[in-house]
């Protein structure tokens, strides 16, 4: 089934949590962003929308340690998950965001996909496969975005993408959780790919949220 785009340039901020016990109602659908410190999730989210700044992209990776909300129609909703991997917090404060994160991703019943985000130069690191593991234990489908893909040749951007797609292969052998893409926010490569991915989870799992359910 075809559904419609979804205008994501209409993107609001609606709020910030720390913790999944203070996020919006569970209800509804998002989709949510994730990656390391320096993957370009705020730049994707950004290019995504094309509003300047919607995501604030930090000088210091990993200082966002909200959960960021942006409504994108009613009831349908992109997440911004806070940044992991090498940021200079205390092993305490990191201990903590994993928490959260692994909160968010197994209980939020309105998660509908997560969209991975990796430097294309440097992709599935140990915290890519935690990722890719807290979502596989949810059951959560998951669409790989290989950021700055104009960092690298044509050649050996394809390679990296094929490599990518083996692993995952590997992991999901029916293809039906895992998929990949490469992704420039800077020349806005893969900008239809993304929201053609973003458009079917919000719509498909918000109409299935709203169906009713069929009499026993």
């Amino acid at each position: 089934m075809e559904y419609p785009p979804i205008n994501f340039q209409a993107a609001t901020f609606t709020t910030s949590a720390p913790s999944l016990s203070q996020c919006p109602d569970d209800t509804g659908c998002e989709v949510a962003f994730a990656g390391r410190s320096n993957a370009g999730k705020s730049s994707a989210i950004n290019t995504l929308t094309r509003i300047r700044g919607l995501a604030r992209i930090s000088k210091t990776p990993g200082r966002t340690q909200m959960i960021n909300f942006f409504a994108v129609g009613e009831g349908r909703r992109l997440v911004d998950l806070p940044g992991y991997g090498y940021a200079k917090v205390p092993i305490a404060m990191k201990i903590q965001w994993d928490k959260h994160l692994a909160e968010y991703l197994q209980e939020r019943n309105s998660l509908g996909g997560l969209i991975l985000l990796m430097d294309i130069r440097h992709p599935l690191q140990d915290y890519d496969q935690q990722m890719l593991n807290w979502a596989a234990q949810a059951g959560l489908p998951v669409h790989v975005l290989l950021t700055k893909s104009d960092k690298l040749k044509r050649g050996p951007a394809k390679n990296m993408l094929m490599t990518v797609e083996k692993r995952l292969r590997d992991m999901d052998p029916a293809r039906t959780l895992l998929s990949v893409q490469t992704f420039s926010s800077l020349k806005k490569d893969g900008l239809p790919q993304l929201e053609a991915q973003l458009s079917h989870w919000l719509n498909a799992d918000f109409n299935d949220a709203e169906s009713p359910q069929a009499p026993e």
